[in-house]
């Protein structure tokens, strides 16, 4: 390899030669001199057991005190942050060309949403566990009503506008309404629990801008994670920003699966841990002797790890070990299953919820790495939580359970 690059005169390569370093740089993008410019943290890492716990610091923009979280894996696909506000204190008011959700770490308060030239704010309350979206470019204003703090985490797709546009001025300023995202409707911010099968893939959804607590709210069964699994994706405010949340009994964990990198797990209920790793170490990690190369975060409410934090797609397997079952968020930003290479109308297994015999990314209890169940074992022993992982789930010719009560 040559240097072909000297100050800004490009030299030609000799023969036998190749242009250019041999590497790639990785310059700051606009969304990266944003966060720099705002003056608060930003933790970097492929999780945290708590971000409860993260140092935050005040944020001039937004009048309260913050954090960026860019976990490995999702730089320019999505962002996210933490903001603390104050007691009886608010936000400042403010408009962006990006989604944003929000859920409640902890704390109680109200939100005001409203368009450019409408005089009636809509106002709704939330409570530690709600999640909510606010609808693209509306002004909106974020209250604490106790007097204690308020902790609330952002998603949104501010990376995908700033890097596309690198225009702050026309991001934070834009006039113009998308009504077709905000109705203005009364009933806009009324929690909907209707459920209808998601147009991508036939899972279970609900279209609804706000949910008052998704730490207890019911779910659908969905059986694709583990036996007894539950699962609920949500649809709001027309976002591409993508979500779900699910639910595993106790005493059971969730297949391994692979992807690629997008999926921020958030854990919400219960205790446990996640493990990842590159697909190329196969289905038995330990086995093979590359247990080194194996990431692993422990997590409580409320933790997050990036599901696939080396890009390309990596494996990733979640375990409960407390007696509350594991009820946990995905992320995925503006990167939905519909993301698949391939021309509009052409049809894609749902590889993530279909074993590898199948044709599918997810490992069979029968076929994972033996030391998988030894390790959770020994954790959930520690705890006092017996095993719910009957012997007929390893058995390769197993074909499920009926739900409770059929």
């Amino acid at each position: 390899m040559h240097d072909t690059v000297t100050g800004t005169h490009w030299h030609e390569p000799k023969a036998g030669e190749n242009a250019g370093l041999g590497t790639f740089k990785r310059p700051k993008l606009p969304y990266d001199r944003f966060m720099d410019e705002e003056g608060i943290p930003c933790y970097r890492d492929i999780g945290v057991r708590r971000v409860q716990d993260l140092p935050l610091a005040d944020w001039k923009r937004l009048g309260g005190r913050g954090s960026f979280v860019q976990l490995f894996g999702t730089e320019g696909l999505w962002g996210m942050y933490v903001v603390e506000l104050p007691g009886a204190g608010a936000l400042n008011t403010e408009r962006h060309l990006y989604e944003k959700v929000c859920f409640v770490v902890e704390g109680r308060g109200s939100t005001e949403v409203w368009q450019e030239g409408q005089t009636k704010r809509h106002v709704f309350e939330w409570q530690k566990g709600s999640i909510f979206s606010v609808p693209l470019n509306c002004y909106h204003r974020i209250i604490n009503a106790s007097s204690a703090r308020a902790l609330i985490i952002c998603g949104t797709t501010a990376p995908n506008m700033m890097n596309l546009l690198d225009s702050r001025e026309f991001i934070f300023n834009c006039p113009h309404k998308f009504a077709e995202r905000f109705s203005g409707g009364d009933d806009f911010y009324k929690y909907n629990d209707d459920v209808e099968p998601d147009p991508v893939r036939g899972l279970a959804m609900r279209r609804t801008n706000f949910i008052p607590d998704i730490i207890n709210a019911e779910l659908p069964l969905d059986n694709r994670r583990s036996p007894g699994y539950r699962r609920m994706e949500p649809s709001m405010a027309g976002n591409r920003f993508y979500f779900w949340i699910g639910h595993h009994e106790t005493g059971r964990y969730s297949k391994a699966h692979k992807h690629a990198s997008a999926a921020v797990l958030i854990c919400i209920k219960g205790k446990g841990y996640t493990h990842t790793w590159p697909e190329r170490l196969g289905t038995t990690p330990w086995k093979d002797g590359h247990e080194d190369q194996i990431k692993r975060i422990d997590y409580e409410p409320v933790g997050l790890i990036s599901a696939a934090p080396g890009g390309a797609r990596w494996f990733h397997q979640h375990f409960g070990v407390s007696k509350d079952p594991p009820r946990l968020m995905a992320w995925f930003g503006p990167h939905n299953p519909g993301r698949e290479p391939g021309p509009p109308g052409e049809k894609h297994i749902d590889y993530t919820g279909m074993d590898i015999p199948e044709g599918g990314t997810a490992i069979p209890y029968w076929m994972e790495d033996p030391q998988v169940k030894k390790d959770w074992e020994g954790v959930i022993a520690e705890n006092g939580v017996a095993s719910r992982m009957k012997p007929e789930f390893f058995d390769k010719d197993y074909k499920g359970e009926l739900p409770k009560g059929v």
